[in-house]
């Protein structure tokens, strides 16, 4: 039987809960996500938050957009003119630009974004309109017969 890595399809979305979980229950080991590294938190019933780790970025580096219902995460790292005068005997810290894009699910926006301490923070919150949100009918209330007026001619 063929098993088939589902992974990418929920590893960059957010609002598709249940979808995830399900994924999650059919597909096998998780594979490790590229450059740079980051987690998808539930932090309320509607509330998100996407942390990346960006460490070596600045503010002005790192570009969050939204287009329609993707979310892109750009770093470009500046050109460091004394980079030359360095001489590294172990260089571990990833200095490369990136791009991550995330798909969110409907009514999904972008809260804001903070960079502290090295993480990027992106905080999403899911918004349903009023006609889509659970609501309780009272039974019996559009039960009578509708009452007709008599005009006078």
């Amino acid at each position: 039987m063929r098993h088939f890595d589902l992974s990418p399809l929920y590893r960059s979305t957010v609002g598709f809960d249940r979808l995830a979980q399900l994924l999650d229950s059919v597909s096998g080991a998780d594979v490790d996500a590229p450059y740079p590294p980051y987690n998808i938190e539930r932090l309320g019933e509607n509330d998100y938050r996407i942390t990346m780790a960006v460490a070596g970025f600045s503010p002005d580096e790192i570009k969050v957009d939204v287009k329609e219902s993707t979310l892109t995460v750009r770093g470009e790292r500046k050109a460091e003119t004394s980079e030359n005068d360095r001489r590294y005997l172990h260089r571990g810290i990833a200095s490369r630009s990136f791009e991550r894009k995330f798909q969110l699910a409907d009514h999904v926006e972008v809260k804001g974004a903070d960079l502290k301490d090295g993480l990027l923070n992106v905080d999403l919150v899911r918004n349903l309109p009023e006609r889509m949100r659970p609501r309780s009918i009272p039974i019996g209330a559009g039960s009578e017969a509708p009452k007709q007026l008599e005009t006078t001619s």
